[in-house]
């Protein structure tokens, strides 16, 4: 039952104990779990708690709703996993890890790169070579390039939408509106290879992002490069027997 002097509010409680019933394989996937009423009556709390509790698992993407027929719990989906960059964030906010700048100068924008941040062929955009070390072993390789503000030196751009440590930790450029990621595979080229101390070939893993200004216009747009083996990604398919973080506690 409800812990009535707990500072944990009651729906998120209820919440928690129908996560446990789902865990446990009481409620099932696929199963209809009890109508508001029901749970109302069984639980001793208004309506307005139920539902509360039932968005908060829905929010959570542990049950679905059916119009007309009710709530049931999912089933596991391979086609709703989402896999996280977890190991890629944590090797970009490591301490021990040194950026070093390869080179930063004003290019004219190939066709490739025109495409990616719409300026035209050939216009003036800030190319940024690094490569990310530790303990002086190359883990990534690093090419990016930026539309190109008259108004902005090239060591400000360097520091502001390109802050690897500030994106990846959430305290990056605030010119920054969004962006998205693509990974794919691929194998070293020459000059990729040569500084990561790798054979030509070598099959590699391809982080290719895209940033946006508040305007939509794209401002950056880069890719980072490493060995297969350098970079690990997982994804949790199905009902985890803990709750996401932020639905723990009563906040």
């Amino acid at each position: 039952m409800l812990d009535r002097g707990s500072p944990e509010p009651a729906y998120s409680q209820l919440a928690r104990i129908l996560r446990e019933k789902i865990v446990s394989g009481e409620y099932r996937p696929g199963q209809r779990i009890p109508s508001v009423p029901k749970l109302t009556a069984t639980f001793n709390v208004a309506a307005m708690t139920v539902r509360q509790a039932i968005d908060q698992l829905n929010r959570e993407g542990v049950i679905a709703r059916e119009r007309g027929r009710g709530t049931f719990v999912k089933p596991a989906q391979l086609g709703s996993a989402m896999f996280g960059l977890d190991d890629l964030r944590r090797q970009m906010t490591d301490e021990s890890v040194d950026v070093r700048v390869l080179g930063a100068r004003s290019v004219p924008a190939s066709k490739r790169v025109a495409a990616r941040l719409k300026v035209g062929e050939g216009a003036l955009v800030i190319s940024i070579k690094r490569l990310l070390l530790r303990d002086d072993q190359p883990i990534f390789y690093h090419s990016e390039y930026l539309v190109r503000d008259p108004r902005r030196a090239l060591v400000e751009a360097e520091l502001s939408v390109t802050s690897l440590r500030g994106l990846f930790s959430g305290v990056g450029e605030a010119s920054v509106k969004n962006g998205e990621l693509t990974l794919h595979a691929s194998s070293l080229m020459e000059s990729e290879a040569q500084y990561l101390g790798e054979e030509v070939g070598t099959l590699a893993w391809v982080v290719e992002h895209l940033f946006n200004d508040f305007h939509d216009k794209p401002v950056s747009w880069g890719r980072f490069i490493c060995r297969a083996d350098r970079l690990t990604m997982k994804a949790q398919i199905g009902i985890s027997n803990e709750a996401p973080p932020a639905h723990r506690s009563g906040s």
